[in-house]
């Protein structure tokens, strides 16, 4: 299922930081681009891995593909940072970072924050809101010209 029908929306404040993608990483930025989430996985055994990387870590072997993922998974863990923080993160303080166990995928993990929406802030959710084990739904938001996964309640 792809995750387009989420939202997608930019955001302007060029001072958040923003993932530099190397070879193994791009398809997961250029489907990310175009609204899916995908998760390596050995095109040998099947078995997913994230982060991606060129070999297989079950079966060794060095040919990969790209699985699509439903975007639903459920809170996992979360955290809120304190100071010190980076000036743009200090503005948004308190915010969230939550680890996300995928729904098709429970072995793979992935780090975000809960926002209200695709191009909301950071700190756009209550802290009180969010539980470990809530379920959630990835969209995405553009940061410095490359779109992020971020996650939102599926019952608000």
């Amino acid at each position: 299922m792809t995750t387009t029908n989420a939202m997608n929306a930019t955001t302007t404040d060029q001072s958040l930081l923003s993932p530099v993608p190397d070879d193994d990483g791009a398809p997961f930025w250029e489907y990310a681009a175009r609204g899916e989430l995908r998760i390596q996985s050995c095109a040998d055994c099947g078995e997913l891995r994230f982060p991606p990387r060129p070999c297989c870590p079950h079966c060794h072997s060095f040919a990969s593909g790209w699985r699509e993922m439903s975007g639903r998974g459920k809170v996992w863990s979360y955290v809120f940072p304190h100071p010190p923080l980076l000036p743009a993160y200090a503005e948004q303080a308190p915010y969230n970072a939550i680890v996300v166990e995928l729904a098709d995928a429970p072995r793979i993990r992935l780090v975000g924050n809960l926002v209200s929406g695709a191009g909301e802030a950071l700190n756009s959710v209550p802290p009180e809101r969010i539980r470990i084990g809530a379920r959630v739904q990835v969209v995405f938001a553009e940061v410095n010209g490359v779109a992020v996964p971020r996650w939102v309640l599926e019952r608000p």
